[in-house]
């Protein structure tokens, strides 16, 4: 136990022969249940996590006999966590040994003194992280931050593709967890599914670690994947957080600011262009009227995110 609470840890893996070993021998003692998902491993992860478990009762291994993604693994483990009434707390920590046990008292200290009801981890402030982190991965990072932000409505939130995280197991029960995005982009899913319960949200400072793991993101597919999401994640708490749940007027302005922009700022700016093409020279009642559309349009936007950050600012 942990301050009285009892702690669950959900450790996906797949392939993770080397360093998952490591992993388990890292996690602290005070943690009550550790529960393993195999996610279609095709080396010795399954053998090595039986070897753990003839050794210790707090082990439990779930099987995927094929592949079914990272989400799908935290859906499982997070289930299984939530039918032990007993358990408080359940954290995440990757197989690939990329989470520093000593961290998870960090994060254990946030959501238990502050009362939250999900912390997660930032490597974004340490001032090492620069040469730690791959700068793909830094650039991306980054980038993904400033969008998640907007489809979630969680502002102040940083590092959201950052998977060691910690929720509280009566918030876990009140949102919709086994509708998580499967695979990818998870992290924004639940970050929404929190948002729309009016559940208090922050991240820690934890230390960025890279060594022998090797990351499964395939750039190509995962960078479109995750966008689309977010766009659809964003409406989404727009239509439950402040149309069904409770009324806001600043979804007034996001329409009325996405309806200018995409019904009459594009049409006029394609008219622009057509007209500067045929004649050769800037059409300057059309460029007046667009300049003038475009502005009612950001402004409309701006008045809209201000809303949106005032609003979930005092919520927190």
């Amino acid at each position: 136990m942990y301050r009285t609470k009892r702690i669950a840890v959900v450790v996906p893996a797949m392939n993770e022969e080397i360093l998952l070993p490591l992993t388990l021998k890292g996690i602290p003692d005070y943690v009550d249940r550790i529960i393993v998902i195999d996610d279609g491993s095709t080396d010795k992860t399954p053998a090595i996590v039986n070897d753990f478990m003839k050794n210790s009762d707090k082990i439990t291994l779930i099987r995927h006999e094929v592949n079914q993604g990272l989400g799908q693994s935290l859906i499982d483990g997070y289930v299984k966590s939530l039918e032990d009434a007993e358990i408080d707390y359940t954290a995440v920590m990757a197989g690939d040994n990329q989470m520093h046990p000593d961290d998870l008292k960090v994060l254990l200290e946030a959501i238990i003194i502050r009362n939250l009801d999900y912390v997660k981890g930032n490597r974004l402030l340490q001032p090492d992280v620069f040469e730690k982190m791959p700068r793909y991965r830094l650039l991306g990072n980054s980038l993904l931050t400033i969008l998640t932000k907007f489809a979630t409505g969680y502002y102040y939130i940083m590092d959201p593709q950052c998977g060691y995280t910690v929720i509280k197991n009566t918030a876990l029960a009140k949102i919709p967890i086994r509708k998580m995005k499967k695979g990818f982009g998870y992290n924004a899913d639940i970050l929404c599914m929190l948002n729309i319960q009016g559940c208090k949200v922050d991240d820690v400072e934890i230390r960025p670690i890279y060594g022998q793991e090797k990351s499964k993101i395939k750039l190509r597919k995962y960078i479109p994947e995750v966008s689309a999401l977010l766009i659809r994640l964003f409406f989404r708490r727009l239509w439950k957080r402040y149309i069904v749940r409770d009324f806001n007027p600043l979804v007034l302005f996001y329409g009325f600011g996405f309806f200018l922009f995409f019904f009459v700022v594009i049409p006029l700016l394609v008219r622009f262009f057509v007209l500067f093409n045929r004649y050769g020279q800037a059409p300057q009642t059309t460029l007046i009227i667009l300049v003038f559309i475009f502005s009612f349009s950001f402004q409309s936007m701006l008045f809209a995110i201000w809303m949106d950050m005032d609003y979930n600012k005092r919520r927190q």
